[in-house]
C-alpha cells in the first residue's frame, strides 16, 4: 500500500513514515500543500493523510482540490483544531477521517488501516430511481441525459436517500448519518440542503422525487406525475 503523507512540521512528518514503514506500508512526505497536490497528481495512492496547518496552500483548500479533480482517494486529516465546525468543514469537504493532535501512533494506524480497507471495498452499484442516477464509483449524477454537478454534501445527502429509497428519514437521522451531529446543532441546515438538491434534481424534471413528510422528514420516491 502507497501512502501519502503531507505535514509541515518534519520531526511529525518522520515520525508518522518511520511508523508506517516499520508496518509495511511504502510511504512519500511532503511539507507543503502546493507540493503534496503535484506529487499526488503524478502518482497512484492509496491513501493521503492531510496536516490541516500547511504553508503556500493549507490542508482544507488541498481538500477541496483533490475532490473537486475527482481524485477519489481516502483521506485522512490531522488538526490541531477542536471545534465541532472546523471538523465539519473537513468532512463536508470529502475528507474520510479526522485525528486530532496529539495522538496515539497505534491509533492512527488503526484509522490507517480502516480507510485502507473501505478504499479496497468492491465497486458498488449505481444508483438509481425513475431516469436519477448516481455512481459511487465515479460519483457522477445524472437525471434523464443531463449531468447534474453537486457539491460534496449535496452528493452525500442524494447517495443516502437514494440507499434509503421509499423510507421515510426524519431530520436526526439525515444529521446523524450525514453530517454526523446531532440535529439540535443544526438548526434548519437540513432544509436548505434538501431545498438546493431539490432545486438540482426535481425543478426541472418530472416526476418529482424528494417528497417532504409534513412534521417528520422527507421521502425520496418515484410517484407518477398529476394529469
Amino acid at each position: 500500500m502507497h501512502i501519502l503523507v503531507v505535514e509541515d512540521e518534519k520531526k511529525v512528518a518522520s515520525f508518522i513514515k518511520r511508523g508506517l514503514e516499520a508496518a509495511n506500508y511504502s510511504v512519500d512526505v511532503e511539507h507543503d500543500g502546493e507540493a503534496g497536490l503535484n506529487r499526488l497528481l503524478k502518482s497512484d495512492y492509496d491513501l493521503v493523510i492531510l496536516d490541516v496547518m500547511l504553508p503556500k496552500l493549507d490542508g482544507l483548500s488541498l481538500m477541496k482540490e483533490i475532490r473537486q479533480r475527482r481524485v477519489d482517494v481516502p483521506v485522512l486529516l490531522l488538526t490541531a483544531r477542536v471545534t465541532v465546525a472546523e471538523r465539519v468543514m473537513g468532512l463536508d469537504l470529502g475528507a474520510d477521517d479526522y485525528l486530532t493532535k496529539p495522538f496515539a501512533f497505534e491509533e492512527l494506524l488503526a484509522r490507517v488501516r480502516a480507510l485502507l480497507r473501505r478504499g479496497a471495498a468492491p465497486v458498488p452499484a449505481v444508483l438509481a430511481i425513475a431516469d436519477l442516477r448516481l455512481d459511487p464509483a465515479t460519483r457522477e449524477v445524472t437525471r434523464g441525459n443531463k449531468r447534474i454537478d453537486l457539491t460534496p454534501k449535496e452528493y452525500a445527502l442524494l447517495e443516502f436517500l437514494l440507499r434509503r429509497r421509499d423510507q421515510v428519514l426524519s431530520r436526526a437521522v439525515l444529521a446523524q448519518h450525514v453530517w454526523g451531529v446531532n440535529y439540535d446543532t443544526f438548526t434548519n441546515v437540513i432544509d436548505v440542503y434538501v431545498n438546493y438538491l431539490r432545486k438540482k434534481i426535481d425543478s426541472d424534471f418530472e416526476p418529482k422525487l424528494i417528497h417532504t413528510v409534513r412534521g417528520f422528514g422527507y421521502v425520496l420516491k418515484e410517484e407518477p406525475s398529476a394529469p
